[in-house]
């Protein structure tokens, strides 16, 4: 099976129902898992560990879903950059 890479990143929002971070200097990431069931289990302990801030949120981005290997890459990735 292919390594499907998420990250799991949160803090405090500008509103509750955006997901605009109120400082992106102070965002949370609690790191890189190489699958969703572990993204989700560090996703979900965050969750309920900040429960009581109404502003506080956590995310799992597919870090995986950025890049398709079968793609020809772009003349900056050829360069290294």
């Amino acid at each position: 099976m292919a390594q499907r890479l998420h990250l799991v990143f949160g803090g405090e929002l500008t509103d509750p129902s955006r997901s605009e971070f109120r400082d992106t200097d102070k965002i949370h990431i609690v790191g890189i898992f190489p699958n969703y069931q572990t993204a989700y289990a560090a996703w979900k302990a965050e969750a309920q560990r900040t429960v009581d801030s109404a502003h506080t949120r956590y995310f799992i981005a597919h870090l995986h879903r950025l890049r398709d290997e079968e793609r020809e890459v772009s003349p900056t990735e050829e360069l290294g950059g």
